[in-house]
């Protein structure tokens, strides 16, 4: 699993404030470690900032949860979301904090996405992901299992159990997240292999 990387003292913000972007314009604004792909922390940055197209790289956690029948588990993003209102992704996708570690940040996502908390997380893989706003740097992570999960309503719409004969079914229709699609292609025999 990759781990963070921190300076001993806070990394600088990026970008440089100014008089306009001055602290107390930024005072209760999520904060996240912009990242070397190795995981050196170097510096960190709002989510504003993460997601206005500058693309600096961030790190990012996705869990996927399978069940004992080959069902997976899916979120449909609400629709207040920034990015990809309204379509279905991984079971819990979210950034870490400046400061978190990566699997801190996974049991966080877990709980309050889907009030998930008891669950031992298998890591996959770590790789990067570009769209047109944002880079990421994407830790995978998969939990296997019947369990009873609860989706907050504020995070997500909804979430069930998916057939992966129905997502492949879906594939390239809009229905998914294009990061859902490029991941569920790279993982799936990972995900299959623990069953």
């Amino acid at each position: 699993m990759m781990e963070l990387i921190y300076p001993y003292d806070f990394a600088p913000v990026i970008p440089k404030p100014t008089a306009e972007t001055s602290s107390a314009k930024t005072a209760g604004t999520e904060w996240f470690p912009v990242v070397e792909p190795s995981g050196l922390v170097v510096g960190r940055s709002t989510r504003q900032y993460c997601h206005s197209g500058a693309k600096p790289l961030h790190p990012v956690i996705h869990i996927h949860i399978i069940d004992r029948m080959s069902r997976i588990y899916l979120q449909k993003r609400s629709m207040m979301k920034d990015i990809q209102p309204g379509k279905w992704d991984t079971a819990v996708g979210g950034h870490i904090s400046y400061g978190e570690a990566v699997i801190e940040a996974v049991y966080r996502e877990a709980k309050e996405e889907l009030g998930f908390t008891d669950f031992n997380p298998i890591y996959l893989e770590t790789y990067e992901f570009e769209s047109p706003v944002e880079r990421e740097m994407v830790n995978v992570f998969a939990v296997v299992g019947s369990y009873d999960l609860h989706p907050d309503l504020d995070e997500v719409e909804e979430g069930r159990w998916w057939d992966i004969s129905d997502i492949d079914a879906g594939l390239g229709k809009g229905i998914f997240t294009p990061n859902f699609e490029s991941e569920f292609s790279m993982i799936r025999k990972s995900l299959l292999a623990l069953l």
